[in-house]
Formats: structure tokens, sequence, C-alpha cells
């Protein structure tokens, strides 16, 4: 059976005709915090097992929970900045199940009155082209709840081992409405909401980490029919096996509808090494978790002046600092656009734009657009061919501003400035410092320039005899060779000026 996309909607071709693939995404996202939800233990990632664990959270007899002030703050925040609708008053349940990792043999959660109601995320759909089209995906709430533990299993095959030290850690459920209709809108949406919670500050987005991961509900129909019955795939630890889990479940579900068969309600996994989803529980076999409010915490009551000081504690959002960039910088969209993905990135440019408009004493506008394709391309290419990430880049924003400086003010040319910029990223020295231990200074002195055209001009007489017969694409090859004998260190424009008159 072939799969494709027709046109510019996703659709999976099979022997019946087209088909439809309807997706939402359960996200939990682990919130950024010193403390658990309801006790003072730790939180720090790859601790010894079981050594970030309170009474409270082993489920000691006669331990009660108290709410972190932080958990419930960073939530709301995060509401906030997805234009949701923030709850004054909220309530916990008990979630009630039994296993290993579960000490209290129940979770307490949020069903009936979550912390955020409705909100909503805008994706680019086509995220190469910042002035694509783009989508509204609905947010339906976001609910506070504790994470179980971890259940680590030996060769032995009758032995597991239990570690506490993620029960109790605080997760916020960001559960979005059924409206992707494709894995690319799928991949959009996560990457788009996992920028907002590192802008916001809530949870650090590290997928490989288990601190943000996904439950994939898929279902399929034909076009414009009535919803398909969905299995939801847990626990998917990155956007492409998200991408991935959704294009195997789709095919897999139009398989079986073709096949005569129905799909079944039930839960799945997806083994990222096979690349395929295969079934865990059937839902209809679920336990029922009875649901009720849990008696040892009182209703959340947020008043006005704490959602006040939540919404001002808010940093500029990504789609608010893209526009900013274009319209106020005059960056191009595909710029912005880049600079804005990551929090970390747009801290890193705003830091060299204010050192370099320092240095250079000019407007931030005015060295904006060097310093976006100086980053964009000479630093990113840089870091990708160390296999480094921004934060462990050799050369910090103060040292790339002196190097862009040097370039603007004619000191060094562009081509040394590379040149340069690799010393740099061995060394750690400053620009100012190489330039003058290397000599790399840049000449615009015209009488030794023009000594060194002539003798380029001299050396190549037949093609000076072609350039003014017509060939006028040979003027670059000149500035090449007198640049060339000058090893980089005249002055461009003044190299182009005098060739010009030198050849009439």
């Amino acid at each position: 059976m072939g799969r494709a996309m027709t046109e510019s909607t996703y659709r999976i071709q099979g022997a019946t005709g087209d088909w439809e693939v309807v997706i939402g995404l359960e996200v939990h996202a682990q919130v950024v915090s010193k403390a658990k939800l309801f006790s003072g233990a730790a939180t720090a990632f790859g601790a010894e097992p079981n050594t970030q664990v309170s009474l409270v959270d082993a489920a000691m007899p006669g331990m009660l929970p108290v709410p972190n002030r932080e958990c419930i703050r960073q939530a709301v925040r995060t509401g906030m900045a997805i234009n949701a609708q923030i709850n004054k008053w909220s309530r916990f349940d008990r979630k009630n199940y039994f296993y290993a990792d579960l000490p209290q043999g129940y979770q307490i959660s949020q069903l009936y009155h979550p912390l955020v109601g409705e909100g909503e995320i805008e994706i680019t759909l086509d995220e190469k082209d910042p002035d694509s089209a783009t989508k509204t995906i609905g947010i339906e709430r976001i609910h506070v709840e504790q994470d179980a533990g971890k259940l680590m299993h030996d060769q032995h095959p009758t032995r597991s081992y239990v570690d506490l030290n993620r029960s109790g850690v605080a997760l916020m459920e960001i559960v979005s409405r059924p409206d992707m209709r494709s894995p690319a809108e799928a991949g959009a949406y996560l990457r788009k909401l996992r920028t907002i919670l590192r802008y916001v500050g809530s949870c650090d987005g590290n997928m490989e980490e288990g601190s943000m991961r996904a439950d994939v509900n898929v279902s399929v129909r034909k076009p414009g029919g009535e919803l398909g019955t969905r299995t939801e795939t847990k626990n998917v630890n990155s956007v492409r096996f998200v991408m991935a889990a959704i294009e195997m479940e789709a095919n897999r579900q139009v398989d079986v509808l073709e096949a005569g068969g129905k799909i079944v309600q039930e839960t799945r996994l997806f083994d990222p090494d096979k690349m395929e989803t295969r079934s865990m529980r059937s839902k209809e076999d679920a336990h029922d978790y009875r649901y009720f409010p849990d008696p040892d915490l009182l209703p959340l009551e947020l008043d006005d002046a704490f959602l006040e000081e939540c919404r001002q504690s808010l940093p500029e959002l990504p789609d608010a600092k893209r526009k900013r960039y274009e319209e106020g910088l005059g960056l191009s969209a595909y710029n912005a656009a880049g600079l804005t993905a990551e929090a970390e990135t747009a801290r890193w440019f705003e830091a060299l734009l204010a050192e370099g408009a320092r240095i250079q004493k000019k407007s931030e506008g005015e060295v904006a657009k060097a310093s976006a394709n100086w980053l964009l391309s000479e630093l990113f290419g840089a870091l990708n061919r160390l296999g480094k990430s921004l934060d462990e880049s050799p050369v910090n924003p103060e040292q790339a501003a002196e190097l862009l400086a040097l370039v603007a003010d004619g000191t060094i040319s562009g081509t040394i400035a590379k040149q340069v910029f690799e010393i740099m990223l061995e060394t750690g020295d400053a620009a100012g410092k190489i330039v003058e231990e290397k000599g790399l200074k840049q000449t615009s002195d015209t009488g030794a320039i023009e000594a060194v055209v002539a003798k380029v001009l001299a050396d190549n007489a037949d093609k000076v005899a072609q350039y003014k017969g017509g060939k006028e694409a040979l003027f670059g090859f000149f500035v090449g060779q007198t640049m060339k004998a000058m090893q980089g260190k005249a002055n461009p424009q003044v190299v182009n000026e005098l060739l010009k008159k030198a050849l009439g």
C-alpha cells in the first residue's frame, strides 16, 4: 500500500481512498523548582537512587502533603504564556491505582478542577519558511500533578528495583485539543511548546532526560468524516519519535480498517529501535481510578496580587521577540525566526548586540544585521563542526562583539576575520590581541595597493585585454589576485576603487 502526502494536506493513501489523521498530544513537563510538589526533597537529575526522597514521598504513615508555592507559580506563568484561562479556584484529586513505583497507592492530580483552563499556541506550518501560513492549536487544560518513581530491571528474571527520586516531582500535564492533522504539525507544536516553556523558565524541555515527554493520541478517518477510535502511545521522549510514532500508528490503523478490522481503544508503546507501536493494554480493561477530592489538601485559591506578580515576571515571549527583531531591528523574517527559536540563542544575540552597539558607538539597529548573520552562520557553523552547544561556546558575546567591531571600522577584512575567529576558538584570546600579535591589520594605504594593482594588471595583460573587450566578469579575478598578493590585508573597498580606476 502506497503512503504519501497529497497537495498541502497530509493524507494517507489507502486502497479505498484517502484517510485523514487526527492528533492530540498530552505533554508531561517537569516543573523547574528546587523541591518537589508536596515535599522539600530535592529534584536534581542524575542523583544516586533513593537519595532525594522525603518521608512524604515514601508515603510514611502520618505524613501530610504541603503544596509548593513555586510549582504552582510556574504552572500559572506557563498558562499566561499561552493566553490560557487561569482558574483562581482549583482542587487536587486522588487518582487511585497500585504500582510498585507509587508508594501511596494513588497519584495526586487535578481531574475536575484544573489550575489552568483553555489556551492556544500558534505554529508555523513550514518552519523553514517563517513567512508561511500559521495554524492555531487549542490547549484544553494544564493541570498540576506529582510524578511516580522509576522501576529498574536487572538481568535476573524475577528481580526489579525501585528508585523514588522522581516520586512527588511536580509535573504540568499540558493537554492539547485534537487539532493537529500531520506528523509535521505535531512536531511543530511540540517544538513551539518547548520553546515557550524554556523562555518562561518553567521547564527545561530536556526530553532525553525525561523532563518533557508526550502521550500521543492518534485516530484516522475519511476526510471530513466522524472521528475514529483513538489509541494513546505513552511516554514518547523526542520530537522525532513523536512524529515517527504518529506515522507508524496512523498507517497501522489504516491497514486494520481497510482489512475489515476495528481499531481498539488502547494504550500503546513506541519502540524506537523497530520504529513501530505495539499494544500495552486495552482501555476497556483499564482500572477505574476512582477519582475523589484529596482530603489532605485544601483547594487552591489564588489572589489578584499573586496573579499580577506571575504576569509581571514573564519575559518577552518568542513571537513578540521575533516581531520586534523584524520591525524594530530590521532583520529578515528568516534570521528573526532563527534567533528566537531558543531562549539561549536570543539571550546570546542580545548580549552581542548590546556590547557591539557600545563598542561601535552606534544604535543596536545599526549593528543588528551583521551580528545576526555572524551568529547564525559563523558561530553556529563552528559549533556544529566542534559538536558543541551554544552554552559551551569557546567565544563569548563580548569577544564576538570586539571581532565584529574590528571589521566594521576597517581594521581587518571579512576574510581576515574568519582567520582570527578560528584562532579565537582554539586559544580563547581576544580578537584585538590576535590581530596585533600576528600583524593582521588591514591596509588602506592607496600607494601600496596601487603598486600591487599595477603589477597584477601587468602580469595578466591578456586578461586585461579580454576585460576591455567586454568580458567584465574578469573584474572579480583581478580583485582576487590583488587580495592574494596582499595576503588578504588590503581594504576590499579601496582595492575595488583602484582597480576600476586602473582599468579605465
